[in-house]
């Protein structure tokens, strides 16, 4: 019996609320410590969260297996654990064979090293020979498509070169394990394409994948299986298909009309506050009819002065189809809560939404989530032509202006019935 790539038994991973984790000096560790005592310490259970609970699986060589869930379902984390980037509070995972993965853009890169060098550190620390390392360079330079910056240091790399030469080092460097997480959304669709098939060449190899994404067509083209993570635990696991279905089917049944947006660590210039679908009146709800307008209410914070700041909303389907974008004008903003309305007045045939959330500034993207919120669309009448979702097309409307959200207002997952206008 062939002994499993992957397996992992009863893993926890608990997160003090407020806990700050650094690498201090043993002076500092001390200091730390003799300031706690006699401190009131509070209940351990009411000041922390558990990322993940009671996590079991096995996973065999070769398998493609992806991980869906909500936005803070645990995938990220589980992935972390997998990759020994943090330990686990409770279980223990046995991982067989060298492992390639893909986080968080730039993880294992070291930001005054150049893109050649952070190539070869990365095939030391995966245990290959200078040699193996130097077969493989122009193969991973070609597919980042960085040749003429592979000689200067990657923290003058765009974020986009940056997750270039990142996945190409993760793929190429021969893993025998590959795990990549969702930070592939942020790339284009061309370079997303490149990374699939990539992905699909190395599961074909006889090495095993674990991807983490909210394209569930992604996931249904790469994997033949899934796992749903919810809350932190393993709510099914089993042929993609079903495990996909399961999914969709629980999203419809406890979708939220105002979705609070997840806030990135390191964020400096704007971050998402939250989504709400409404009717044209106001009223918070995430079904609609076919020829009903509706509307998608976008809050956002900038956390300093910038120019050109313009808010976006992508529509598509919960298989990760893109059915159009939505665009604000482009504003200059002052520090504080913002928010843009767009109306929607698709001619969709039954069909379930999820949608995009994105923010730039002088036509740099400083914020983008994905996976977000569910909408239905209920009901096609007698007469009505609605397109399919799987043609995809572009909304034609106007812009709307990005408008201030008053402090005692609050954003809108803080409001009741109307957003404010």
């Amino acid at each position: 019996m062939t002994a499993p790539a992957i397996r992992a038994e009863g893993i926890g991973k608990r997160y003090r609320l407020g806990e700050h984790h650094s690498f201090g000096s043993l002076r500092e560790t001390l200091v730390d410590r003799l300031r706690s005592i006699g401190r009131a310490r509070p209940d351990a259970e009411k000041a922390s969260i558990w990322a993940l609970r009671d996590v079991s699986f096995e996973i065999t060589p070769g398998e493609a297996v992806g991980i869906i869930g909500r936005n803070g379902a645990g995938k990220s984390t589980l992935l972390k654990v997998l990759s020994r980037i943090t330990e686990p509070t409770e279980g223990r995972a046995e991982i067989r064979g060298r492992v390639g993965s893909l986080l968080e853009v730039g993880t294992g890169f070291h930001p005054e090293l150049t893109g050649r060098e952070n190539i070869f550190l990365n095939g030391a620390i995966l245990g290959m020979r200078r040699t193996e390392i130097a077969a493989k360079f122009d193969e991973i330079v070609a597919f980042a498509e960085v040749e003429r910056f592979i000689d200067t240091p990657v923290k003058r790399y765009s974020s986009g070169m940056y997750l270039r030469l990142a996945f190409a080092v993760a793929a190429h460097l021969e893993p025998e394990i590959l795990l990549v997480d969702e930070v592939l959304a942020v790339g284009d669709l061309a370079f997303q394409k490149k990374c699939l098939g990539r992905m699909k060449s190395v599961s074909q190899e006889g090495r095993t994948v674990l991807f983490v994404s909210h394209n569930l067509a992604a996931i249904r083209s790469l994997c033949s299986r899934a796992m749903l993570l919810q809350d932190g635990r393993l709510e099914a696991a089993g042929p993609v298909d079903e495990v996909i279905e399961l999914y969709v089917r629980d999203a419809a049944a406890s979708a939220a009309a105002t979705v609070k947006l997840p806030r990135p660590a390191g964020a400096d210039t704007a971050v998402g506050v939250s989504l709400q679908f409404t009717t044209e009146d106001g009223q918070p709800r995430t079904e609609f009819r076919l020829n009903e307008p509706w509307r998608i209410r976008f809050d956002f914070e900038c956390l300093r002065e910038a120019d050109h700041v313009i808010a976006g909303v992508g529509i598509c389907t919960l298989e990760g189809i893109p059915i159009t974008t939505l665009y604000s004008q482009p504003s200059r903003l002052r520090p504080g809560v913002h928010a843009v309305e767009f109306t929607i007045d698709l001619p969709l045939a039954h069909c379930n939404l999820q949608f995009v959330a994105g923010l730039t500034t002088n036509q740099r993207s400083v914020y983008y989530q994905e996976g977000l919120g569910h909408v239905s669309i209920i009901e096609v009448a007698a007469g009505d032509q609605p397109v399919s979702v799987r043609s995809g097309f572009l909304l034609s409307a106007e812009r709307p202006a990005i408008m201030p959200v008053p402090k005692e207002a609050g954003p809108a997952w803080r409001a009741k019935g109307r957003p404010t206008r």
